[in-house]
């Protein structure tokens, strides 16, 4: 029986691979990258081919078949499954950080680089200059001994973030609330109507919560009951303790990341991952943190006070302080008041095929691309698979999107991109959300902020699958941490205008399109609560920075406790002991580096974002040269140029801040 990861070409054979196929052929594809590798070491260094574009090819067939096992561990995980993956990752880790401390290959492409062999085009310069600066990142000049000690280092990573992850899905799965109707007073029907069906395909009787965010978000937005809000608020920031506990864990990968460090001559974590970034050092990144705290602290303040204040005009003056599980209910309530505004009154107009469509519309009005549906294998009935296309019909990217939550697929939104292709080969993609499912009343009914997160995973999508770069390694969105989200954030912005949501925001049932006033109301209450998105969003980047530069992993201090003293501070209420937020906190531990000392990103990039976004308010929202002039500069250029020279070259300038204070509402406060 031929083996689907042994060789997988397009389309990609996600329907036919088997937990027993994947380590018979990682294996394999490990020893023949090993052994493409030793002839490059092996060989005259006399030619870029048969060096750093050799050292390309090595290990794209490793890359592809790992990148469907991982995929399909994180949207169809099963036990079987994730024993064979867990099986194989330690040697997928091991020969990875192999690679930059092997002294025959290193030596080769040094050797090579040192000849400056004339005719190399600039991306091709870039990428040798890029790989000797990450070789050395990764320990190619150390010792033979500090050369051991990280490979297991590297090894142990993949293991513990791993773990990491599995004990959020696991945590994630083994919660259920089983409830009467009356306790789910005050929410919407469409989320009693999923909570109905959710019990109904367990064979119970009533209505079955969980800890999936459709389910975690009306409870704690609309149930009048606080002692529900309460409890599953304490259960969803708990994922990641019980029976397996993540925070030994969490202690464990900081202390090997700082080891890591150690060994590579950085200060901290911090610093050695930011090294390749557009802030350069932990404490670049802290600052910028720090100094948006300080223009957003008026506003939060001035927030949390009002709430406070609007809940004892409810309940009376003696009403007790906001906990953490009351916060969304009483400012729900307050946006209601202020703007005569329900978000929940959006949900009709925003159904999942609809919001897809347009987002492909924004795409081909503004890039001139063409994107149509396809018919290719998948890992569960309700993927849909799609194909953009350029001028003269040529396949740009073949792309699937999985929208919605299932037990056996992890939770949040993210993009994967499988294939980066050189041109004019297709590149391939996906992107994943977990937003509300269809019920046996209505399609999928997306809230604004899941229409937001398609836009935003589809602008990863597109910078993957609109890359015209030459070389794999420096594609798609191969580039800068801080960097990569300004393609999807912009996307974005163009869920808070009317000229774009007349194009696709219409009435489930009627197609009517979203009434004036309601997209008047929603626009005035956009910025509602600025301030305390912005310190939420500042805290996880806080929280992140302070693990990974001031926390001691190897001192007595509780890192649960540290962790919530840095994120008190970026609260609007008192957080109770027990709140685990990195216990369950995907982005820094699920992977050996993931956001891990990046989380900044988010912000810096929404920076990014606003600032370019500003030429398209001032132009034409859907002006085509202004799209034209995105995508040549950012979203088809890939990491081919310093992302700060890209963004220049798209807004004639260096970025500036006030744009993003200004969209936020927030510029007079600062």
């Amino acid at each position: 029986m031929d083996n689907p990861l042994s060789n997988p070409a397009l389309p990609l054979p996600f329907d036919q691979v088997k937990p027993a196929h994947i380590e018979p052929a990682i294996m394999s594809l490990i020893s023949a990258a090993q052994e493409a590798l030793e002839t490059i070491a092996t060989g005259p260094a006399d030619t870029y081919d048969g060096t750093f574009a050799a050292l390309e090819r090595a290990t794209e067939r490793l890359e592809l078949s790992m990148g469907i096992v991982e995929h399909l561990e994180s949207v169809n995980s099963s036990d079987d499954l994730r024993a064979a993956y867990n099986k194989v990752l330690p040697h997928v880790s091991q020969f990875y950080s192999s690679i930059a401390l092997h002294e025959g290959l290193y030596r080769a492409l040094r050797n090579f680089a040192s000849r400056e062999e004339p005719g190399l085009t600039p991306t091709q310069q870039r990428y040798v200059r890029k790989t000797l600066e990450d070789f050395e990142r990764h320990g190619a000049e150390l010792p033979p001994e500090g050369k051991e000690r990280l490979q297991a280092i590297d090894r142990q990573l993949s293991e513990k973030t791993t773990a990491f992850s599995q004990n959020v899905l696991d945590g994630t799965n083994a919660f259920e609330l089983l409830v009467d109707e009356a306790r789910l007073a005050g929410l919407p029907e469409f989320a009693k109507t999923a909570a109905r069906e959710s019990a109904q395909e367990k064979g119970l009787t009533g209505y079955r919560l969980t800890l999936q965010g459709p389910s975690v978000v009306p409870v704690l937005t609309y149930a009048d009951d606080a002692s529900l809000r309460e409890e599953v608020w304490h259960a969803f920031n708990l994922r990641g303790r019980g029976k397996n506990d993540n925070l030994p864990l969490v202690r464990d990968i900081l202390r090997l990341r700082r080891e890591r460090a150690d060994l590579l001559g950085f200060k901290n974590f911090a610093d050695l991952a930011t090294a390749d970034r557009m802030a350069k050092s932990g404490e670049e990144a802290i600052d910028f943190v720090e100094g948006l705290r300080e223009k957003t602290q008026a506003a939060f303040e001035q927030e949390n006070a009002s709430l406070l204040a609007f809940r004892r005009e409810l309940e009376g003056k003696d009403a007790p302080d906001l906990r953490p599980w009351d916060v969304s209910y009483y400012a729900e309530k307050q946006r209601k008041k202020l703007y005569d505004f329900d978000e929940e009154a959006l949900r009709p107009y925003f159904s999942a095929p609809s919001v897809l469509l347009g987002a492909f519309q924004l795409a081909e009005t503004l890039y001139g691309v063409k994107i149509e549906n396809a018919d290719l294998p998948v890992w569960d009935t309700s993927v849909r698979a799609h194909k953009i296309l350029g001028e003269g019909g040529r396949e740009l990217g073949w792309f699937y999107t999985d929208l919605y939550p299932r037990e056996t697929k992890r939770d949040g939104a993210w993009m994967h991109g499988l294939i980066a292709s050189p041109p004019p080969a297709p590149h391939v993609a996906l992107f994943c959300a977990n937003a509300q499912p269809p019920t046996s009343k209505a399609p999928s009914l997306m809230s604004f902020r899941d229409v937001e997160t398609v836009f935003h995973e589809f602008g990863h999508l597109l910078h993957h699958c609109l890359s015209e770069v030459s070389v794999r390694s420096l594609a798609c969105t191969r580039v800068a941490q801080d960097f990569v989200e300004l393609p999807s954030q912009i996307m974005e912005n163009w869920c808070s205008e009317k000229e774009a949501l007349d194009r696709f925001a219409k009435h489930y049932e009627t197609g009517e399109p979203l009434p004036v006033e309601l997209v008047t109301r929603m626009l005035s209450a956009r910025n509602f609560r600025a301030g305390n998105a912005q310190m939420r969003q500042l805290g996880f980047a806080a929280v992140d920075l302070a693990l990974h530069v001031k926390f001691d992993p190897t001192s007595n201090v509780d890192v649960n406790a540290f962790a919530n003293e840095v994120l008190q501070k970026y609260n609007p209420s008192q957080l109770p002991d027990d709140y685990s937020l990195i216990a369950s906190f995907s982005h820094l531990f699920s992977h050996p580096v993931g956001y891990a000392a990046g989380y900044y990103s988010y912000k810096w990039a929404e920076v990014l974002d606003a600032d370019a976004f500003s030429r398209f308010k001032r132009e034409g929202l859907f002006n085509r040269d202004v799209g034209d002039a995105f995508r040549q500069t950012i979203l088809s250029r890939g990491d081919s140029a310093d992302p700060l020279d890209l963004f220049t070259e798209f807004m004639g300038r260096a970025p500036q801040m006030e744009p993003m204070l200004e969209r936020q509402g927030l510029l007079k406060s600062a």
